[in-house]
């Protein structure tokens, strides 16, 4: 394994594919670009559900242009997009050093692909240099039920070493609307990448839980 701390500590990729749940890959976003360098894929099937859940409209629009409808970005902060066809983007070698990536959600389809190793996109070929390099590599599989088949591509990538994070909410913060289950939500999946946050209350930091 690679030794974290010769890495460059403040560059992420994050990708968000086809499933349910698209708008919880952007809060993520939306956190980690505050003080972090990110490399940003978002897969065609993720352009219709972010529209469909989400309103925003976003058909034919360039890896820029998606960023600015779905977050309002205009920096500061160092963002790159890049299109998930794209395999010559510097994320797709494992020369180019990254501190962690994230795929927020993930679908099924493209949790099988980086269980079996088939790179055909750029996420897939993202999480497969992850997982070469001894990279910690965050996915937050979207389905239920899981099937065995689900369960058995987890359970094989777990034992690489690889947190399956599944996008399920605690209800113990009273939440009140969408966006405080996606905030809790974010924020669990940074915790489990070690990224400091305050996007929720925690258990016992008031005294009231």
């Amino acid at each position: 394994m690679i030794d974290i701390m010769t890495r460059n500590m403040n560059r992420y990729v994050i990708c968000i594919t086809g499933a349910s749940g698209a708008g919880l890959g952007f809060r993520v976003l939306k956190e980690m670009i505050k003080g972090h360098e990110v490399h940003l894929v978002v897969s065609t099937q993720a352009f219709d559900i972010l529209r469909h859940e989400s309103g925003i409209e976003i058909s034919g629009a360039t890896p820029e242009e998606v960023c600015q409808k779905a977050l309002g970005y205009t920096g500061p902060g160092e963002l790159h997009c890049w299109d998930n066809r794209d395999l010559s983007a510097p994320i797709a070698s494992g020369s180019f050093e990254v501190a962690g990536t994230l795929v927020v959600p993930c679908s099924m389809k493209s949790l099988a692909g980086i269980a079996a190793g088939y790179a055909d996109n750029l996420t897939g070929r993202a999480a497969d240099v992850a997982i070469k390099e001894g990279r910690p590599l965050l996915l937050a599989p979207r389905e239920m039920p899981f099937s065995a088949i689900h369960l058995e591509n987890m359970l094989k990538l777990a034992r690489l070493g690889v947190v399956i994070a599944p996008p399920v909410p605690a209800l113990y913060h009273q939440p009140k609307s969408i966006d405080e289950l996606y905030d809790f939500l974010a924020g669990k999946v940074l915790d489990a990448m070690g990224i400091k946050h305050d996007l929720f209350t925690r258990w016992g930091a008031t005294g009231t839980f």
